[in-house]
């Protein structure tokens, strides 16, 4: 997949592409059976088929304060798209306060038509685009017309087995990982959540008191984290190496009344030195809440058991 991050960097696309536009927040099931449909039309087309996506979400720049934690970044997003195998290319557009000023008719025709080539444009049925979300899938359609592309518009994708066509949604995954539901989140995502971030140096307690050396992982503080909790998962390290890990998130409250709320991955047999080090930490299953043991010995005890139930649900 080419990843052209602005119009410059497209290569021309040849005898035309069919052409998805959106956000595409985490990557999830739903994403993934339009990108298939998009393949399949382009193929049918002898077209290409190509994603136009944001360097972040487009609330961050339009209601800052409102605006939904992205569930990966940027480079993760891009990654993940390529996964997917559906597509040829990948236009990254910057997202930023002159992009939100324009109107939709002049996004159309620099983007879709000038930069694109598009024949075919895929969005969502109730996709809006362009200054005070002018833009909507009418207007395309208006503008297709005389500018010589048609459009798709569709409604969500409904998750199989779910009540009352309940859709997959970037939302209800944020929803669930709120609530600490990362494996209801997984069956949506397709995949285990998964964060990143650089290990930083911590208070040290983990090994030298506890016997339980802890990564301390700083993740940008725009991505979205689970709930406050304890959970099994996996690590993956900077050979690439997946290692079972037991997971915390919270303010480490057997130590602090009011301590920063960290994210702590315990690495299952391993005995190395990640200081430094880029860290990939993945969430499986929710083992309990935070909780504030009266001695070290007891908190002790409860890692002894977390670690237990990391191996046990990963068997």
């Amino acid at each position: 997949m080419q990843v052209a991050r602005g119009l410059d960097e497209l290569t021309a696309p040849g005898p035309g592409a069919v052409v998805t536009i959106g956000a595409y927040d985490g990557v999830h099931l739903g994403h993934g059976a339009v990108l298939r449909l998009v393949r399949e039309l382009a193929d049918a087309r002898g077209m290409q088929a190509a994603c136009a996506t944001f360097d972040r979400h487009p609330a961050e720049v339009v209601r800052p304060d409102s605006a939904p934690k992205p569930l990966t970044t940027l480079d993760q997003k891009l990654e993940l798209l390529a996964a997917t195998g559906f597509l040829d290319a990948c236009l990254v557009i910057a997202f930023d306060e002159k992009r939100s000023q324009q109107r939709a008719e002049e996004f159309v025709h620099e983007v879709l038509v000038d930069g694109m080539d598009a024949r075919l444009v895929v969005v969502g049925a109730d996709f809006h685009f362009g200054h005070g979300r002018a833009g909507n899938v009418a207007l395309l359609e208006r503008m297709g017309a005389e500018l010589g592309f048609e459009v798709l518009g569709l409604g969500l994708v409904a998750i199989d087995g779910a009540p009352s066509g309940t859709p997959y949604s970037s939302t209800e995954i944020r929803r669930l990982l709120a609530e600490g539901e990362v494996a209801a989140a997984a069956r949506l995502l397709g995949r285990p959540h998964e964060v990143r971030g650089v290990v930083e140096p911590g208070d040290q307690r983990g090994g030298s008191l506890l016997g339980f050396p802890t990564a301390n992982l700083a993740v940008p503080e725009r991505i979205c984290l689970p709930a406050d909790g304890v959970y099994t998962g996996s690590a993956v390290l900077p050979d690439g190496a997946e290692r079972l890990a037991a997971i915390s998130i919270g303010s480490r409250p057997t130590f602090y009344e009011r301590g920063e709320r960290l994210l702590e991955a315990h690495v299952l047999d391993f005995d190395g030195d990640l200081y430094g080090a880029d860290l990939k930490v993945r969430f499986r299953e929710w083992l309990h809440a935070q909780e504030r043991y009266d001695t070290v010995e007891a908190l002790v005890e409860q890692l002894h058991a977390d670690v237990a139930a990391t191996r046990r649900l990963a068997s």
